[in-house]
């Protein structure tokens, strides 16, 4: 059965103007081409899409023209987590009003509490509204694990169905599958195809914003039994992932780069993230052309 969510999900950018503002009518197109291009789902105001720097107005204002542009074809699931609990269940109602499927939660960070403080956190937040919510694991930008054990507490709640896996932890992710229902993502994209494999839901993706179609791919080979075409299309993105993901810049920056390379919205990247170089946009820009010419 399909996630709720979908299988394929886009962790997208969150497309500024030349000089800073939202770009909503960005975020539209954008949007709309990554429907068109396969994504069945769109993560907003995620760590992709900035959000540390952008507003409570502005995000609410990102769902809606998200909405707009794109119906029904594809999930919105709303970025929320922030480190005040307060503050992430007021978010959780604006994400509702303006028209989200779902939130995504990460981990209080930098505080650092303790796990039965972090799921009294997720319990109230998932009580706040009447959506479903996405745990978020990303322990090496929040300082703490959300730990296996607390995972499966929560699975209990009627509104926690998911999980966007970041911890690198590929055994405690087959743990909570075995013993859950939990639509269990891939958040980072070297393990797309592994996690599926062992019974993910499939992926909440930053590559997607340049390749969605070469990712969904990858699940469609898997899912018509094709598991070695599987397998050799996720080798073939794989530069491309490393040089987005884990050459020395946030992905948010590497993204945004490649982007406004190849002429779609992306816009600057909000400070303190500077923009990549020259060098390595032009590094990007070719292993793009490696693969889609592939």
């Amino acid at each position: 059965m399909t996630p709720l969510f979908g299988r394929a999900l886009c962790a997208m950018i969150t497309p500024f103007t030349t000089s800073g503002a939202l770009d909503l009518d960005g975020a539209q197109r954008h949007a709309a081409h990554l429907v068109a291009q396969g994504c069945d789902g769109l993560v907003l105001s995620g760590t992709t899409g900035e959000s540390p720097t952008t507003t409570d107005a502005e995000k609410s204002a990102l769902i809606a023209a998200v909405r707009e542009a794109v119906g029904d074809q594809a999930s919105i699931v709303a970025g929320i987590g922030t480190s005040n609990t307060r503050h992430t269940v007021d978010l959780a109602r604006e994400a509702e009003k303006a028209g989200a499927d779902g939130l995504l939660v990460v981990a209080p960070y930098y505080s650092r509490p303790p796990q039965d403080a972090i799921e009294a956190h997720f319990r109230e937040i998932a009580d706040a509204s009447e959506l479903p919510l996405m745990l978020y694991d990303i322990p090496f930008r929040t300082g703490v694990r959300v730990e296996p054990e607390t995972i499966l507490r929560l699975s209990a709640h009627p509104r926690i169905v998911a999980v966007k896996d970041c911890s690198h932890d590929f055994l405690a992710a087959q743990k909570v599958l075995a013993r859950t229902d939990l639509a269990y993502y891939a958040g980072s994209d070297e393990h797309n195809l592994a996690l599926y494999a062992v019974g993910g839901a499939g992926y909440v993706s930053t590559v997607s914003n340049v390749i969605p179609d070469r990712l969904r791919a990858v699940l469609d080979a898997f899912d018509a039994g094709d598991t070695a075409q599987a397998a050799r299309l996720q080798q073939q993105a794989t530069p491309l992932i490393e040089a987005l993901m884990s050459a020395g810049l946030p992905g948010t920056v590497t993204t945004k780069a490649l982007l406004t390379a190849l002429g779609l919205p992306a816009g600057p990247v909000r400070a303190p993230l500077r923009p990549a170089d020259d060098k390595t946009t032009g590094e990007l820009l070719s292993l793009h052309k490696a693969l889609t010419t592939t």
